[in-house]
């Protein structure tokens, strides 16, 4: 297993791939839907991860029904993650050796998110990995979330590197899609999502897990 070229810099995703929050989400998720007295079913979850929330607010009313409270049940659902990432949020493996490879060779590195920075900035500090990323595309950074290829191209653009030039690492099939629209390398490393023929089309490589990616830098 081996990358068609050497990356000149490196973006990654942040929920799932940095940190393992899908299943904190899906934990807070359950909590605000007993709330609502209704069921965010392990399938409508999958749907909604890696989406920006606009389109996921139109995914949960076109599920629940247009009466559907959606903006109370987000408050509820972020109340309640926010309660439990302040005590529990794990790193995922590999994360700080892939950081101090990159590191020693001095690449640029980003986060390219459809969280808000107020959530990024929490994450990061939690680990104390603020320091280790030159750059934070977050939330209201781009007009168009993932899969649209504004979030990576932005990226790209604030580290000065052509997106042809990046390597992105990606845990979402909307995430897979917004890096691989960008012109990235792309290297999806799976989380709760398994990789479907169409993602596979749209990625450079699988990897198991980032000390799998860090195994492909020099």
């Amino acid at each position: 297993m081996s990358l068609p070229r050497q990356p000149v810099a490196v973006v990654f995703d942040m929920d799932g791939l940095l940190f393992d929050t899908e299943t904190l989400y899906q934990e807070a998720g359950a909590l605000a839907a007993r709330d609502f007295t209704c069921e965010l079913t392990p399938e409508i979850f999958r749907r909604l991860i890696g989406l920006p929330w606009a389109a996921s607010a139109q995914l949960l009313l076109g599920h629940f029904g247009s009466s559907f409270d959606v903006d109370g049940f987000a408050q509820s659902w972020r109340g309640h993650f926010a309660t439990i990432v302040e005590t529990r949020l794990p790193l995922k493996p590999g994360v700080v050796e892939l950081l101090d490879c990159l590191d020693a060779h001095k690449l640029p590195r980003a986060i390219a998110t459809s969280s808000s920075h107020k959530t990024a900035q929490h994450h990061l500090a939690f680990h104390n990995l603020a320091d280790r990323f030159h750059h934070v595309v977050a939330n209201g950074d781009y007009a168009a979330g993932k899969p649209a290829p504004d979030p990576y191209l932005t990226a790209a653009r604030r580290m000065g590197v052509p997106p042809g030039l990046c390597l992105a690492l990606e845990d979402s099939y909307n995430g897979v899609r917004s890096a691989s629209a960008a012109g990235m390398m792309t290297i999806m490393v799976p989380d709760l999502l398994d990789p479907t023929d169409e993602i596979r089309g749209l990625c450079t490589l699988i990897a198991h897990d980032l000390h799998a990616v860090r195994g492909l830098l020099p």
